[in-house]
């Protein structure tokens, strides 16, 4: 599809419902041009006679975006008083008065300065959407909460600010910003992405072509994972192939069940269906006697789950393997995600052949089982 039938595409959509439909650019890294595209699409809406205007735009001080914001109606940004400090944010209010056609709003995994309507810049996107305006929006692959560990693996960073990915599955269209690894570190180098000063620590850390690789083609897969979601809703009609459900078990620890966690969401995403995530409580984690850190472990892991779009079941009992067996029945659950068994002396020969006992029950209620590292 070219620039201009895309372009109409999202125009016809637009007049399908009075809800605000939403178009959502995804890139693999910073500097591939998703802000740029966005005014381009800005200025061709214009010159069709739509209403767009700028809600947020991040330029990064890089010429050419600038460049681009002529000629374009912003609504003006709201100013904060911020310990001490005069900071700027999205004007919800103004644009939501205003009522445009069509926003444009950047940064979207964005947190929001402390007393604004909204923690995140997506929730206030969502906001916008139920007003009936139409948003266009951008965010990189890093920020996309299921696949935090994958990019902290190819990246060694930890990505602070996350979207959840329920926000993806409100998209109405979802476009890859592309460009090879070899293009991508040419604009570095030319100073179109960082200021000179910034271009060699970026070389060296966030940018190497390892990284670069590796995250255009998680971005790649997201994208086409949502166009093949779209064709299966409105177009195929999938008979007689299993339902998939996925279950996450869980438990109380720091690290460990937030990967599971991703993990079945991830799969979930994969075969557009659910996941449940468990949490089953032994006597020793009962209120009164759970430690507050796993307490606070756990009420982090429930959020995650619910920003992920998952269901938390929660259910006391002293038999972890046969509640998880109970609860794949009552749910209907076709696949278990789980983090690897630890057999501690003296009761490991026990524990062994009541995990085999378990596995023999998923096998037989036809249930496959994926074990984390």
């Amino acid at each position: 599809m070219n620039r201009e039938e895309s372009v109409q595409h999202f125009l016809d959509l637009i007049r399908k419902s009075r809800y605000g439909k939403f178009k959502l650019y995804i890139g693999m890294i910073a500097g591939v041009g998703k802000s740029y595209r966005m005014l381009q699409e800005a200025h061709e809406l214009l010159d069709n006679g739509v209403d767009v205007q700028i809600g947020y735009i991040e330029t990064h001080g890089r010429t050419g975006t600038e460049a681009l914001l002529e000629g374009l109606p912003l609504i003006p940004r709201r100013k904060i008083f911020y310990k001490g400090k005069e900071l700027e944010e999205m004007d919800l209010e103004a644009i939501v008065r205003s009522h445009p056609e069509i926003v444009i709003v950047d940064e979207l995994a964005h947190t929001n300065v402390e007393g604004s309507r909204n923690e995140k810049r997506w929730q206030d996107v969502m906001d916008l959407l139920s007003e009936g305006i139409n948003v266009i929006s951008a965010v990189n692959i890093q920020h996309i909460e299921s696949l935090n560990e994958e990019v902290q693996g190819i990246s060694g960073i930890e990505v602070k600010e996350r979207i959840p990915d329920s926000v993806l599955e409100e998209a109405d269209e979802v476009v890859n910003i592309d460009l090879t690894a070899d293009e991508l570190i040419t604009r570095l180098k030319a100073g179109k992405i960082y200021r000179p000063e910034k271009i060699q620590t970026a070389l060296t850390n966030f940018f190497r072509i390892e990284n670069i690789l590796q995250l255009r083609e998680l971005a790649l897969k997201e994208v086409a994972l949502r166009v093949e979601k779209q064709v299966e809703n409105e177009v195929v009609a999938n008979v007689g192939v299993r339902h998939e459900k996925f279950l996450a078990c869980i438990s109380s620890h720091e690290k460990t069940p937030r990967r599971i966690i991703r993990k079945a969401a991830r799969l979930a995403t994969r075969y557009n269906t659910s996941f449940v995530a468990l949490y089953v409580q032994t006597p020793r984690e009962s209120t009164d006697r759970i430690e507050l850190a796993s307490q606070r472990y756990l009420l982090n892991h429930f959020k995650l789950v619910a920003e992920l779009g998952g269901e938390v079941v929660q259910v006391q009992s002293k038999d972890v393997l046969g509640s998880i067996v109970e609860t794949c029945k009552e749910k209907q659950i076709t696949t278990v995600c789980m983090g690897s068994p630890s057999f501690r002396l003296p009761q490991s020969l026990f524990m062994i052949l009541k995990y085999r006992k378990f596995v023999s029950k998923l096998a037989q209620g036809n249930i496959d089982l994926i074990i984390l590292a």
